[in-house]
């Protein structure tokens, strides 16, 4: 496999540097919040995380309708790797809103609008790697991958809009003046938009270097492929 190229060398480096920018700015820069205390200070990564959990299985879907208009299995392995990456952004997202529920809510989980649709789409995602292990012609198991997170981005505007739609106690945060009815001020409006460029890079740099790990697990199964021949 071929060194890491520089460009990918220095997203590193800023990947980190903005990851631990994002925690100082959240634990000592952003005020206290007047009612929740402390515990608040998880709302940052919790947003921003949601967000890049999101993003991900969007250019999943978008990977499905480039790979099934194409029937390249490259937008196969680019959308096998967004779905990787974006589960586990969205698992951090749902135990971040647990610990900010406790003392909020006063309880580590409640079936809400907002809670339930979210824990649907990280069940929905994690079903199809599963599935994906049990098809082993390349070409039928990208077709039902572009399928199927087609399909499971569906269910990524119901999560968005389920708390405009539904009776819930989860806070509107973007959107219809959400801020401001939460009571943020600029400086945590600052934090909480630092921390969706911030998490939204560590993204892209965590994406390239899954890409790049795509293609030598392809070498390997070639080299055996011809050690069997």
């Amino acid at each position: 496999m071929s060194p890491q190229p520089k460009v990918l060398k220095a997203l590193n480096i800023i990947s980190l540097v903005l990851l631990i920018g994002g925690y100082y700015l959240s634990l000592f820069y952003a005020p206290t919040e007047k009612v929740m205390g402390n515990v608040q200070r998880v709302f940052y990564f919790h947003v921003a995380t949601a967000w890049v959990g999101m993003l991900g299985f969007l250019l999943a879907a978008l990977f499905a309708v480039i790979y099934l208009a194409k029937k390249d299995l490259k937008w196969d392995a680019y959308g096998l790797a967004a779905v990787e990456i974006s589960l586990v952004f969205f698992f951090i997202t749902i135990v971040l809103g647990s610990i900010w529920a406790r003392p909020a809510w006063g309880t580590w989980w409640t079936w809400e609008p907002r809670l339930t649709t979210a824990a649907i789409l990280e069940l929905i995602y994690l079903a199809y790697l599963m599935l994906r292990q049990g098809i082993e012609d390349p070409e039928q198991r990208a077709r039902f991958g572009a399928v199927y997170t087609i399909l499971g981005g569906l269910s990524i505007p119901l999560t968005l809009v389920s708390i405009r739609m539904f009776r819930t106690i989860h806070p509107v945060v973007i959107g219809s003046g959400g801020s401001e009815k939460m009571g943020m001020t600029d400086s945590m409006v600052f934090v909480m938009l630092y921390c969706i460029v911030a998490f939204s890079i560590i993204f892209a740099n965590m994406y390239w270097h899954r890409l790049r790990l795509g293609q030598l697990a392809e070498q390997v199964e070639q080299a055996k492929m011809k050690l069997e021949l």
